[in-house]
C-alpha cells in the first residue's frame, strides 16, 4: 500500500492510508503550523481530539490550507472520561464548534476507561455511549464512527449492542508491539485499525536492530518504523512538529521482504 491509497472503511467511506497525528502538539501557532505543513507536503488525513486542547488550531489550519474539504479526511475524539449518552452528545457538538468545520470524517470514544481507571470495567457506560455516537453519525455530523483503545472484550461488548458497528480502531501499533489478537479481531469484523506512536513516541529511533534494518532501504528508523504498520495492514498516524519528519514521514513507499517483517514482529 502507497502513503498515496486509501483504506475503505464498512460504510465505504475512504481513508488516506497514514494519517498525521497531533497528541501533544500544543494549541496555537506549533498546531497549526504543523497542520498546514502537513497538508501541504501532501497528507490528507489528520487526526486530532478533544483531549489534545489543539481542535480550534488544526480546524484553523485545514480551513486556511487551500485544499478543497472533501480532500480532506479529519478525524476527533470524544474525550475518555465521558461515560454517559447526555454528555456524549453534548461533547460532540463542542467539538464541532472548537474544530469550526461543517463536518468530520471520523470521531472516535478516546478509550474505554478514563485515563485515571485504566482498566476499569465500563462496559455498560460504553453501550451507553455508543447510542450517542450512532446518533451523532446519523446526524450526518461525522461520516463515521468507532473506538480507540478498545480490547477485544470491548469491542465485542459495542458489537452485541450496537445497530451501527464501529468501523475503526485506533490502537497503540508499534514494531515490539503488534497487538496481534486486537488486529485479528477488527479483521474479522471489518473494522479498520490505525496504528498511534508507530515510532513508540520517539522510543525506537535508538533501536541498532532497526536501524539495521532501514540501512538495507536506504531509509530512515521512523520510515522503516511507519512503513511496518501498513506492512502489518493498519494505518500509521506519526506526528512531527519539524517540518523535515514531517515530509520525511510520509516517503515510505517502499516494501519489505517477509524475512525482514518476520525479523522485526520479533523484536
Amino acid at each position: 500500500m502507497k502513503s498515496t491509497d486509501n483504506f475503505t472503511l464498512a460504510n465505504g467511506v475512504k481513508i488516506p492510508a497514514i494519517g498525521f497525528g497531533t497528541w501533544q502538539i500544543p494549541s496555537g501557532d506549533i498546531a497549526y503550523n504543523s497542520v498546514k505543513e502537513a497538508i501541504k507536503v501532501g497528507y490528507r488525513h489528520i487526526d486530532t481530539a478533544q483531549a489534545y486542547g489543539n481542535e480550534a488550531s488544526v480546524g484553523k489550519a485545514i480551513l486556511d490550507s487551500g485544499i478543497d474539504r472533501s480532500e480532506l479526511f479529519v478525524t476527533s475524539k470524544l474525550p475518555a472520561e465521558i461515560k454517559s449518552y447526555e454528555q456524549a452528545l453534548k461533547r460532540a457538538e463542542f467539538t464541532m464548534k472548537k474544530i469550526g468545520l461543517e463536518y468530520i470524517d471520523l470521531y472516535l470514544i478516546h478509550a474505554p476507561w478514563p485515563w485515571t481507571e485504566i482498566g476499569a470495567d465500563y462496559t455498560k457506560e460504553n453501550i451507553e455511549v455508543w447510542k450517542a455516537m450512532e446518533e451523532f453519525y446519523e446526524s450526518r455530523k461525522t461520516r463515521s464512527i468507532g473506538i480507540s483503545n478498545f480490547s477485544v472484550k470491548d469491542i465485542d461488548a459495542i458489537l452485541e449492542n450496537s445497530r451501527i458497528r464501529p468501523m475503526v480502531n485506533q490502537i497503540k501499533l508499534h514494531i515490539g508491539h503488534p497487538q496481534k489478537e486486537i488486529m485479528e479481531h477488527c479483521r474479522k469484523n471489518g473494522i479498520v485499525v490505525e496504528g498511534y506512536s508507530p515510532l513508540a513516541t520517539g522510543k525506537l529511533l535508538n533501536s541498532t536492530e532497526i536501524a539495521g534494518i532501514a540501512k538495507k532501504y536506504g531509509k530512515s528508523v521512523a520510515q522503516l518504523s511507519i512503513r511496518y504498520v501498513l506492512e502489518k495492514g493498519a494505518l500509521p498516524l506519526p506526528k512531527s512538529t519539524h517540518p523535515q519528519y514531517i515530509s520525511h514521514n510520509l516517503d515510505v513507499d517502499f516494501s519489505l521482504t517477509g524475512d525482514d517483517i518476520s525479523y522485526l514482529d520479533s523484536l
